[in-house]
């Protein structure tokens, strides 16, 4: 992708690794003649605040089922995890429905608030919320802490690595997303990346460079997320008990 990326028209489909005439048109191309900084904006957009709110609501009922007892605990994370065994393509339609009812389509909410709820993300704090002794919790309600504060002085500040491997997970997945922001988003001015390269790629069916080239720039902020949160990640598995 990267070396066709740089490729003339007339070299792209040969299979050269190295290009013999590098060129950036395709780049400028992508940039200027094509509305690509829009698509690139909104995916940002609803990545970063799907990702920031996510993280902030995931983290509260994680520390809920992990650190409270109250009646039907084991019962709502039961109904939370088997979440995991339902698909998008399966809930598409009764979801497309309820968000054209609540006058959603065409909107930052509608790409937003449905890709909130992630049982994974609470399945994976709720593990790493485990492991931390609850005797740091009984010393701070002891020295008057409320729940809330328990939960914003003490167990946020010792769930920074995993939220780090949490921020580039959800990241990742709502920058890529494509199937849901397909569905109900008609307006271009709406479209996220993916969609953006897919539409590219069906109107200009011959011309590789060109997608390509706008493959290489939507993988761009994936790979650097990853490169300065890996460490994080790897740690995070490994203190959440998954092998």
């Amino acid at each position: 992708m990267l070396s066709s990326s740089f490729k003339g028209p007339t070299e792209v489909n040969n299979n050269n690794l190295i290009p013999s005439a590098p060129t950036l048109d395709n780049f400028t191309y992508v940039f200027t003649q094509v509305p690509f900084l829009s698509y690139m904006l909104n995916s940002f957009i609803v990545a970063g605040v799907v990702t920031v709110v996510a993280l902030l609501f995931h983290s509260m009922a994680a520390y809920a089922l992990a650190k409270l007892k109250f009646p039907g605990r084991e019962v709502i994370f039961l109904a939370i995890f088997s979440t995991f065994l339902v698909s998008l393509p399966v809930i598409l339609v009764p979801l497309f429905i309820l968000i054209k009812s609540l006058g959603m389509l065409n909107s930052y909410a509608g790409l937003i608030i449905p890709a909130l709820f992630n049982a994974f993300g609470i399945f994976l704090l709720r593990q790493f919320y485990i492991g931390i002794p609850n005797e740091l919790s009984e010393a701070a309600i002891l020295d008057g802490c409320s729940y809330w504060q328990t939960y914003w002085h003490l167990i946020l500040p010792l769930s920074r690595p995993i939220m780090a491997a949490l921020a580039v997970f959800f990241f990742l997945t709502n920058w890529n997303s494509f199937l849901w922001p397909l569905t109900i988003t008609t307006d271009s001015s709406l479209w996220m990346v993916q969609i953006g390269i897919a539409n590219f790629q069906s109107q200009y069916s011959a011309t590789w460079n060109y997608i390509m080239a706008a493959s290489t720039v939507a993988a761009l902020p994936t790979i650097i997320l990853f490169f300065v949160f890996q460490r994080q990640l790897v740690e995070s598995i490994k203190s959440s008990g998954l092998k």
